[in-house]
């Protein structure tokens, strides 16, 4: 992946995030949310990720700050077996959106934490594909949360950002309102398990979200039954 594609997937994202268009991001796409939020939201202008910025050349911006970074256990030197591949499990919070649409398709992969396995308490235990280097930096995670950007997939160890989304501001909750209509990446790649007859809940939930917003935009004309 470019730089500059990275980075046009940043500004992408930010559009989505300010003009409440539904909002999936999947891997790369997880990584470029939290560089957006980062440079958006927190202010931090010089976030970026490690991947995007080679000891070979001068950094993208004046005194980076890398908000995505080479996960700890890899091996620069060889990169062709550094990768987390394969199925992991996710820990998934209750009362978040993603949890919600896992729990709707139980026979997709999600099954009830036990307690001592790092769940108890309505947290879903959700199986899915990995493939990446990456991962966000979990020194910035409070900062990120306190902002309003939720994460609420986790590994077993409760270190490794696995699922995102973002919540309602403290103006909107104020106001009634909901907040963003569709707005969640994981680090995962849900479409490696998602069939036609059996597609991702992640998949299923952002077009419905989006076909609510359409019709909402639309004056409540119905677009799509799903």
């Amino acid at each position: 992946m470019s730089r500059s594609t990275a980075f046009l997937q940043v500004g992408a994202i930010r559009w989505a995030r300010e003009s409440n268009i539904p909002f999936l991001g999947i891997c790369l796409g997880m990584q470029a949310a939290v560089i957006e939020y980062a440079r958006s939201v927190l202010g931090r202008s010089a976030a970026t990720s490690t991947e995007f910025v080679s000891p070979s050349a001068p950094a993208l911006v004046e005194g980076k700050e890398d908000v995505v970074i080479f996960m700890p256990e890899g091996d620069k030197a060889r990169m062709g077996g550094t990768m987390r591949l394969g199925a992991r499990t996710t820990l998934l919070q209750p009362h978040s959106l993603v949890h919600r649409l896992y729990a709707e398709h139980l026979g997709a992969g999600g099954r009830e934490a036990e307690e001592g396995s790092g769940g108890g308490g309505g947290v879903l235990e959700v199986d899915e594909r990995h493939r990446h280097r990456y991962e966000v930096n979990p020194d910035v995670v409070s900062d990120l949360e306190t902002a309003g950007l939720r994460f609420v997939g986790k590994d077993r160890t409760g270190r490794r950002m696995e699922v995102l989304e973002l919540g309602a501001t403290t103006e909107e909750r104020r106001n009634g309102r909901q907040g963003h209509p569709f707005f969640a990446a994981v680090q995962f790649h849900p479409e490696f398990k998602s069939r036609p007859t059996a597609p991702s809940p992640l998949f299923l939930g952002l077009l419905r979200a989006a076909a609510r917003e359409r019709e909402r935009r639309a004056g409540g004309e119905k677009v799509v039954k799903m």
